[in-house]
C-alpha cells in the first residue's frame, strides 16, 4: 500500500527545498559532464583504443541505449525506494564507471565502462525530477524542471573546455580519474542533505516489487504519461543527434564550415538552449491547457528550418545555419514539458514510473534517427566520412521528418484523449483553461 503522509514536517518551496534541489542539481551537473565527456575525447579514444570510427560512435550509441532501457526499472525502483538511494546508487556507479574508463586498455574494457556510466547516469535526472515534484508547489515546479534542464546543460560545457585543458595537459587517465574523484566527493552531501519528501511519512510506495511492477500498466494507460512520452519523443531528438554526433560532420563535410565555426554553432546551441528554458517555463505554468500545443509549436517551428536547409540551393549561408541552431536548441526545453504533462496525470508515488517512461521517449527518438541517418550515410557514401557530400546529408537528414510526422501525430492523438480525462474530473477542465496547475485527482494544498 502507499506510505501514509501523516504530516508535513518542512516547508515546501522554501530554503530547505532549494537547498535539496541544489545538491541533487550538482549530481545532475556531474551526470551531464560524464555523459557528454566523449565528446572531446573522441580522436585520443580512437588512438587509445586502436578503434574504427564505427566503432568510436558504439561508445555514444551503447551509453544512451543503456541509459533509455534503464528508465522504466529505475522509476519502478524510484518509487519503491525514493530519490535518495537512487541518486546515491547512480553516483556510485558512475565514478565507478569513470574510474574504470581511465584506466581501460582494450576496446572492451573501455564499453563496459561506459555502459555501467550509461547505467548510473540513467538514475540521477528522473530522482532529481522528483524530488522537485513533491518539495515545490505545483506552479513553481514547471520552472525549477526547466531550470534543471537549463542549468545541467552547464555540464556539458565543462566538458568541452576544462575536461579537453585538462586531457592536454595530464594525459587520459589522470584527466579521467580525477574527473570521477568529484563523485566521490558529492556523496557525502547527497547522503546528509537529500530528503525524499518534505512530510514525517513516506511517499514511496511500501508494497511488493511484483505489485509495484503490475501498476506500470495503470501509469502506461495513463493518457498523461503517454502525451508526455511523445512531447518527449519529438522535440528531444534533433537537438540531441545534432549536437551528439551528426552535427559536426554535418557543418564541416555538407556545409563546408571550418571546425571553429561548426564548434562555435555548437556552442550557441547550448547557450540558446540556456536562455530558452525559463520562456518555456513561464508559458507553460501560466497556459498549462496549451502545453502540448506549445510542443507542437516547437517541432514544426524545428522541421520548417530544416527544411529551409536542406532545400536552399548550395550550400546555406552562415546567417541560415545560425538560424537553424537556434530554433532547435529550443526543442531541449520544449521536452521537458512533457515532464509537466506527465505530472498532472499522476500522485507523487507514482511519478517515478510516470517519468521514466516519459524520458524514454526522447533516447529511443534519438538512437532511432542517429541510426537510421548512419544507415542512409553508408548507402550514399560507403567510403566513409571523408566522403560525405552536400547532397548525402540533405538525404539523410531528411529521415527526421519521418519521426516528426509520427511523434506529432501521436501528440495530437493523446492530447485529445488526455482533455477527455480531465473533463471527466468537476471543475478541472475549468481550472485548466483558467492557467491553474492542476493534479486530477488529488487534494489541491491551498499554498498551490
Amino acid at each position: 500500500m502507499v506510505g501514509e503522509l501523516r504530516r508535513q514536517v518542512h516547508n515546501i518551496g522554501r530554503r530547505r527545498a532549494w537547498t535539496i534541489w541544489a545538491v541533487g542539481l550538482s549530481v545532475y551537473l556531474l551526470a551531464v559532464f560524464h555523459r557528454t565527456s566523449l565528446g572531446v575525447a573522441g580522436i585520443l579514444a580512437a588512438q587509445r583504443f586502436h578503434i574504427s570510427s564505427s566503432q568510436l560512435a558504439t561508445f555514444t550509441v551503447l551509453q544512451l541505449a543503456v541509459y533509455a532501457a534503464m528508465q522504466v526499472p529505475v522509476g519502478v525502483l524510484l518509487d519503491r525506494y525514493g530519490s535518495r538511494i537512487l541518486m546515491v546508487t547512480g553516483l556510485v556507479m558512475m565514478t565507478a564507471g569513470q574510474l574504470w574508463f581511465a584506466f581501460a586498455q582494450t576496446y572492451a574494457a573501455g564499453l563496459a565502462a561506459r555502459a555501467l556510466l550509461g547505467a548510473g547516469d540513467a538514475m540521477i535526472f528522473t530522482s532529481l525530477l522528483r524530488l522537485v515534484a513533491v518539495w515545490f508547489r505545483v506552479k513553481q515546479a514547471p520552472f525549477i524542471t526547466q531550470l534543471t534542464g537549463m542549468v545541467g546543460q552547464l555540464g556539458a560545457v565543462a566538458a568541452a573546455g576544462p575536461l579537453a585543458a585538462a586531457l592536454h595537459t595530464w594525459g587520459w587517465t589522470r584527466a579521467f580519474g580525477t574527473t570521477s574523484a568529484v563523485g566521490g566527493l558529492l556523496t557525502i552531501p547527497l547522503l546528509l542533505v537529500v530528503r525524499n519528501s518534505p512530510y514525517a511519512g513516506t511517499s514511496v510506495e511500501r508494497i511488493k516489487m511484483r505489485a509495484l511492477v503490475d501498476t506500470l500498466r495503470e501509469v502506461w494507460g495513463s493518457p498523461g504519461t503517454r502525451l508526455g512520452l511523445w512531447s518527449h519523443f519529438t522535440s528531444q531528438f534533433a537537438p540531441t543527434v545534432f549536437t551528439l554526433l551528426w552535427g559536426f560532420p554535418f557543418l564541416v563535410k555538407g556545409q563546408g564550415l571550418s571546425a571553429t565555426a561548426a564548434a562555435n554553432l555548437l556552442m550557441l546551441m547550448t547557450g540558446t538552449a540556456v536562455l530558452a528554458g525559463p520562456v518555456v517555463a513561464r508559458m507553460t505554468a501560466r497556459v498549462p491547457y496549451h502545453r502540448s500545443s506549445l510542443v507542437l509549436g516547437i517541432v514544426v517551428a524545428i522541421a520548417t528550418m530544416w527544411a529551409v536547409v536542406l532545400l536552399w540551393p548550395g550550400r546555406a549561408p552562415i546567417w541560415l545555419l545560425v538560424l537553424l541552431v537556434v530554433v532547435m536548441a529550443v526543442g531541449g526545453p520544449g521536452s521537458m514539458v512533457g515532464f509537466d504533462l506527465a505530472r498532472t496525470f499522476h500522485a507523487p508515488h507514482r511519478l517515478g514510473r510516470a517519468t521514466g517512461i516519459v524520458n524514454v521517449g526522447g533516447f529511443v527518438a534519438s538512437l532511432m534517427t542517429m541510426g537510421l541517418i548512419g544507415v542512409v550515410l553508408d548507402r550514399l557514401a560507403p567510403g566513409g566520412a571523408e566522403t560525405y557530400t552536400l547532397h548525402d546529408f540533405r538525404i539523410a537528414m531528411s529521415v527526421q521528418f519521418l519521426m516528426w510526422l509520427v511523434g506529432g501525430v501521436q501528440i495530437w492523438r493523446y492530447r485529445r484523449k488526455g482533455l477527455e480525462h480531465i473533463d471527466r474530473l468537476p471543475g478541472a477542465m475549468e481550472a485548466l483553461r483558467r492557467g491553474e496547475a492542476i493534479l486530477p485527482g488529488l487534494s489541491r494544498d491551498p499554498e498551490d
